[in-house]
C-alpha cells in the first residue's frame, strides 16, 4: 500500500479513515488507550500530528481532535514506537529498506554496530575480513555497494537510500582493534592505543551514541581491560555509553558481568549490558544474583542499563563456539587450523572438555547445539537439526559433523543455543533498568524467532498471558527507557513535541507469530506503525514508506 494508501472502513477499531469537514491536523488518533512510554497509568486521548510530531493530546472528555486523517483507535493502544537496542541489520537495512521483520514488530528504531564487529570504521583489508567474519551475522555483502569507510559514512548511505526505520550506531571495538593492528592475540602498543582512540573519537563525533564489543569474539577479545578503559574515556567525553557482549555468560559469567561494572566505573562511562543473560547449567537461578550485583552498583551512583530478548535460546555463529586462539588472523587462518589434525585434536579437547572461551567456558553440549542456518545450500540438511542428530544420521561423533561443517561452509553457518532458563528470563525483564533487544539475525534458512517476533512477544506472552510485566512496565521497557539511554531528547514518550513515532496494537491479540518451526512469520495485533507521523505500517500491511534515517548522537 502506497502512503497515500487506501482508506479502511470508517469506525472499525484500529483502523484509518478520511473524515469529512476542514482538520485541525494531518492525522489524529483518536479514542485511543495511551501508554506513553513513561510507566504512569494510561488513558484515554485523541492523539493529533502535525508535521511529523505530536502536535495535541485531548484527553477523553474534552474536546476531540479533527484531523485530514483518523485512526479510530477505541480498544487499541497508542504507545511510542519500539525501540530494538541490539539489532544485527546492519546490511539489512541497505539490502532490503522495507524491513518488514521490524516494521511489523512495532520497532521504529534500531542500534545497530553491536557485538563489536561492524562495517564502519574500516578500510579495504579489514572490510573484506569483517564481511568474512561475520557473515553468518548479515551475509557476504556481496549484493551491496560498500561505497563508505567511516561512521559518518555509513550513516549518510542509510539517509541516502531511505529505510523503513530510524537506526542509530554504535562504534565496534573489534573493528577499531582490527584496523589498527589486525587479529594479533597480544596487548596494544601505546601507539596502537592512540590510534584506536583516536578512531573511537572520530566515530563519536560522525554519530555514534556510543561504542561495543563482542569478548567472545576476536579480534575484540584480546583487549585487555586496561585497553578497554582508555576507549571507555573517550565514548564518555561524548557522553556516549559502552555497550559490552562481555567475556562469559557460562563459567564465570558474574565475574565477567563485574569486570564490565568496574571498568565502566574506572572509566567515568555509561554502561549497556547487551543481551544480559545468565545461561548454562552452571547459571540456573542465578538471575537474581546479576541483579543484586547491579543493584549495589546503582546505589553507588553507577549509570547501567541492560537489554534482553524475551526467549531462552541464544544464536551466534558455529565458528564462535572455537576457542579464540583458534580464530586468531581471521578466518582464512582458522581455516588452516581445521585442516591440520593435529590442531583439529587441540580444538576438539578444549572444546568437548576443557571449555573454550568461545563458548563461554563451558564444555560443548552437542545437542544442545541447533544449526539455524548455512551459507552454502548444498549443506541445507543440517538446517533444523542439532549437531548430536545430524551426526547420529551420519554414524559418526558430533565433533567429525560439526568440524565438517565449519569447514564446508567457510566458517558461515549460525545456531541456535539451547542453553538459556526461563526463570532468569523473567527476573531480568522485571529490572528497574531493563530495556528490550532482539539480538535478530536475519540470516538463515531457520533464524531465531526473536527477529521477528520479540516486541509482540513481550506484550502477548509476558504482560497478557503471563503478567510478569503489567502493559505500562513494559511499554516504558520499550520505549522509554531506551530512549533515555540513547540521550534522545524528542523520541520514545507519547508527547507534545516529540516525534511522531507510534505504534496502535490490540493488547488483546498482539502477539509473537514467530516460532522455531515457523520463525519468519509476522506478528498480529499491530496494524499501525508511523514514524514521523507517516505509516510504514497500515492496516497491518507494509506501506511504501521510507521514513527511516540515521539517528546521530545529539551533541
Amino acid at each position: 500500500m502506497g502512503e497515500g494508501g487506501t482508506s479502511a472502513l470508517d469506525g472499525a477499531a484500529g483502523e484509518l479513515h478520511h473524515p469529512k469537514g476542514e482538520p485541525d491536523m494531518d492525522l489524529v488518533i483518536r479514542e485511543a488507550t495511551v501508554v506513553d512510554g513513561t510507566g504512569g497509568p494510561a488513558y484515554k486521548a485523541d492523539v493529533g500530528i502535525e508535521d511529523g510530531r505530536i502536535a495535541g493530546i485531548a484527553r477523553e472528555g474534552g474536546e476531540r481532535l479533527g484531523g485530514a486523517r483518523v485512526i479510530e483507535g477505541d480498544g487499541h493502544v497508542v504507545a511510542p514506537g519500539f525501540i530494538d537496542m541490539h539489532a544485527h541489520s546492519d546490511l539489512a537495512v541497505l539490502r532490503d529498506p522495507s524491513h518488514e521483520a521490524k516494521a511489523a514488530q512495532g520497532v521504529t528504531l534500531e542500534v545497530l554496530g553491536q557485538d563489536g564487529l561492524s562495517y564502519a570504521p574500516v578500510d579495504d583489508a579489514t572490510r573484506e575480513a569483517i564481511r568474512s567474519a561475520i557473515t553468518g551475522w548479515n551475509g557476504d555483502g556481496g549484493d551491496i555497494d560498500f561505497d563508505w569507510s567511516t561512521v559518518g559514512g555509513y550513516l549518510d548511505r542509510i539517509d541516502r537510500q531511505g529505510t523503513a526505520l530510524n537506526a542509530a550506531y554504535l562504534i565496534p571495538q573489534g573493528s577499531v582493534r582490527m584496523l589498527a593492528m589486525g587479529w594479533a592475540d597480544r596487548p596494544a602498543t601505546g601507539d596502537e592505543v592512540a590510534h584506536m582512540k583516536r578512531l573511537v573519537a572520530e566515530g563519536m563525533e560522525q554519530g555514534a551514541v556510543g561504542m561495543s564489543s563482542g569478548l567472545t569474539y576476536t579480534p575484540g577479545m584480546y583487549a585487555s581491560d586496561s585497553e578497554l578503559t582508555e576507549l571507555c574515556r573517550v565514548v564518555a567525553a561524548y557522553d556516549g555509553y559502552y555497550c559490552p557482549h562481555h567475556r562469559s555468560y557460562g563459567a564465570g559469567a558474574l565475574e565477567a558481568y563485574e569486570e564490565m561494572v568496574t571498568l565502566t566505573h574506572e572509566a567515568g562511562c555509561a554502561l549497556h549490558l547487551a543481551h544480559a543473560t545468565m545461561n548454562f547449567g552452571v547459571n540456573k537461578g542465578k538471575g537474581p544474583d546479576l541483579l543484586a550485583l547491579l543493584d549495589r552498583a546503582l546505589a553507588g551512583g553507577a549509570d547501567i542499563s541492560l537489554d534482553t530478548y524475551p526467549y531462552t535460546p541464544g544464536c551466534t555463529t558455529l565458528a564462535a563456539m572455537l576457542p579464540s586462539w583458534a580464530n586468531e588472523g581471521g578466518p582464512e587462518a582458522a581455516l588452516a587450523r581445521l585442516a591440520d589434525p593435529v590442531t583439529t585434536a587441540r580444538i576438539r579437547q578444549v572444546m568437548e572438555v576443557e571449555g573454550a572461551d568461545g563458548c563461554h567456558g563451558v564444555p560443548i553440549e552437542w545437542d544442545a547445539i541447533e544449526i539455524s542456518g548455512v551459507s552454502d545450500p548444498s549443506l541445507a540438511e543440517y538446517v533444523g537439526r542439532t549437531v548430536a542428530a545430524s551426526a547420529a544420521l551420519r554414524g559418526e561423533e558430533p565433533f567429525t559433523t560439526a568440524h565438517r561443517l565449519l569447514v564446508e561452509d567457510r566458517l558461515g553457518s549460525t545456531i541456535l543455543q539451547h542453553v538459556g532458563h526461563e526463570e532468569n528470563v523473567q527476573a531480568i525483564m522485571r529490572h528497574r533498568v531493563h530495556t528490550g533487544g532482539s539480538d535478530g539475525i536475519l540470516q538463515g534458512d531457520k533464524p531465531h524467532p526473536r527477529a521477528y517476533g520479540t516486541f509482540p512477544q513481550y506484550l502477548g506472552r509476558y504482560v497478557r498471558e503471563l503478567g510478569v510485566l503489567s502493559l505500562e512496565e513494559c511499554v516504558a521497557h520499550l520505549t522509554g527507557r531506551a530512549a533515555a539511554r540513547l540521550r534522545l531528547k524528542d523520541r520514545g514518550l507519547v508527547r507534545e513535541g516529540y516525534r511522531a513515532d507510534l505504534v496502535v496494537f490490540d493488547p488483546e491479540t498482539v502477539a509473537a507469530g514467530s516460532t522455531f518451526e515457523k520463525p519468519r512469520t509476522l506478528p498480529t495485533g499491530i496494524p499501525h506503525v508511523l514514524i514521523d507521523g507517516r505509516p510504514v505500517i497500515e492496516d497491518g500491511a507494509r506501506t511504501d514508506v521510507l521514513a527511516g534515517r540515521a539517528v546521530r548522537r545529539e551533541p
